[in-house]
């Protein structure tokens, strides 16, 4: 199993404060990486913070009608912050946005992962959203 940070929200399309991202899928300009399995931070690039972590559940799907982010692969979200505002810095886990310019997914070391999802856990009660044994549950 692999560990990523899935870069979303980019400059022409960034994520609203209240971003409503269900994570259901990532896309990509090239074939991915990414195996079922794997599990993704999720980042929201023009906030420079991670809000989310998700699992892959599908393998990567080629549109070739799409000139543009023709790879995507579903996502299962395990923990989704609703507000930015209350996201952690990427800097928090050990990376940083200099690193990320050009990409739509890099892999994280399983500390920088570990470091990611104790943070998520830790924030304000009511702004999270988890997946546990498949039943959707939000922090109040």
């Amino acid at each position: 199993m692999q560990h990523w940070l899935l870069v979303r929200g980019r400059g022409d399309r960034p994520l609203e404060r209240v971003h409503g991202d269900e994570a259901r899928a990532h896309s990509s300009s090239k074939r991915p990486s990414v195996e079922v399995g794997d599990l993704a931070v999720l980042y929201a690039s023009v906030w420079q913070a991670v809000y989310g972590v998700a699992e892959v559940v599908g393998a990567p799907e080629n549109d070739p009608s799409r000139t543009r982010w023709a790879w995507r692969f579903p996502l299962q979200p395990r923990l989704v912050l609703d507000d930015l505002d209350v996201a952690p810095a990427v800097e928090e886990i050990g990376v940083f946005p200099s690193s990320l310019w050009r990409h739509s997914y890099i892999r994280l070391t399983p500390e920088q992962f570990a470091r990611a999802s104790a943070l998520l856990e830790r924030t304000v009660p009511g702004t999270a959203t988890s997946e546990t044994h498949g039943a959707r549950h939000r922090h109040k």
